[in-house]
């Protein structure tokens, strides 16, 4: 089993200015200097204040932990060096959309073209995890049913409380921000690879996206790589809150593996529902109920996360990421990202001390 189950992690970084804590453009200095050491692992991202890294395809998630501790600090020595701090939070505390810089570059000038001030207010953070797939049609079976577990893991993901200024009262404001986009949140169900695939052509040949790129789902069949990709979390602030939740997704996917070759299957539930529970994780992280819609019932949110915890028990020893998978229970008894940086604010009423704790936790136990 463990052969399929690849991982890559692809991470967008803030890159703020160290005094005022706001974010400032580094005029793709950090990408240029990072690019002589870790190659094309960093890239450029549509704001001129983001940094982007992915690591190389990981055989576990030990591999994908080096990679991604590696990354953060190549990027935060260079970033230090030119007088840049680095942070990773679904959304900057503070700093306006307004002010920042677009990355000179075609495509991007081609996305404010077409969508206007919904890119140019975009942003936003986020954590993308691939996990390998035999082949493309067992891959969208694994992406249809795991749908139903995105909301349970965006959860302990939420790390986006406050937007220019405000406390949003949302867990995870990064999502609402993104909501504007065409092609974006909780996907339909495809009965087959051949149906997803007609979408595509569709989009293609009516002019909506020149390739399936541009769809920009909470979890997605990739169009050039044989993963799953999921989506829907905010970036976290630790390495090891990241490396948790890229074992939750190789778990979810390695168990409905081992179901579909014992001839089982998850039950399929439909875009609407799933949406329900997604607004909720959104809003409330871990503190509210999401519904579980075999019982027709809302459910504490963390009684859920430890059922799940408990539905890919048999599948984490065979893929070697019971360690990771372990530590949600660290997250369910500490808070999430956005609990962590609502507690700095309550203490400080200060959102440059928010800014200061994100900054702080970067490189945390790494």
């Amino acid at each position: 089993m463990l052969k399929y189950f690849t991982l890559g992690i692809e991470e967008e970084y803030m890159v703020m200015d160290p005094v005022t804590r706001e974010l400032r453009s580094h005029e793709q200095k950090i990408v240029e200097h990072a690019h002589k050491v870790i190659k094309d692992k960093v890239k450029a991202e549509f704001h001129q204040a983001v940094v982007e890294v992915g690591t190389q395809i990981c055989a576990n998630i030990d591999e994908a932990r080096e990679d991604v501790t590696l990354l953060r600090k190549t990027i935060a020595q260079i970033a230090g060096d030119l007088d840049f701090s680095m942070g990773a939070a679904g959304t900057h505390p503070f700093s306006k959309w307004e002010k920042q810089l677009i990355t000179d570059h075609p495509r991007y000038f081609e996305i404010v073209n077409e969508m206007q001030d919904a890119a140019r207010s975009n942003l936003i953070f986020g954590l993308h995890v691939h996990v390998g797939m035999e082949n493309r049609e067992m891959a969208l079976h694994i992406a249809n049913s795991a749908r139903y577990f995105l909301p349970h893991i965006f959860a302990l993901s939420t790390n986006s409380p406050f937007w220019e200024g405000r406390n949003t009262g949302f867990k995870s404001f990064r999502t609402k921000v993104f909501d504007k986009f065409p092609r974006t949140g909780i996907p339909d169900y495809f009965a087959s690879i051949e149906e997803y695939d007609n979408y595509i052509k569709l989009l293609v040949k009516t002019n909506c996206i020149d390739n399936a790129k541009k769809i920009w789902w909470d979890i997605r069949v990739h169009p050039f790589f044989d993963t799953v990709e999921f989506r829907i979390c905010d970036v976290p602030l630790t390495v090891d809150e990241t490396c948790t939740i890229a074992a939750l997704f190789q778990s979810v996917c390695a168990k409905i593996y081992k179901l579909r070759m014992q001839n089982l299957n998850f039950i399929i539930y439909n875009r609407a529902l799933v949406n329900e529970n997604k607004w909720r994780a959104s809003r409330y992280g871990l503190d509210g109920n999401l519904i579980d819609f075999g019982k027709e019932m809302e459910v504490n949110t963390r009684a859920l996360i430890y059922e799940l915890l408990d539905f890919v028990d048999d599948v984490v020893d065979d893929i070697g990421c019971r360690h990771y998978v372990d530590r949600t229970r660290v997250i369910l008894e500490e808070g999430t990202g956005a609990d962590k940086q609502l507690r700095v604010y309550e203490e400080s009423q200060d959102l440059g001390a928010v800014a200061d704790f994100i900054a702080g936790q970067f490189l945390h136990n790494t």
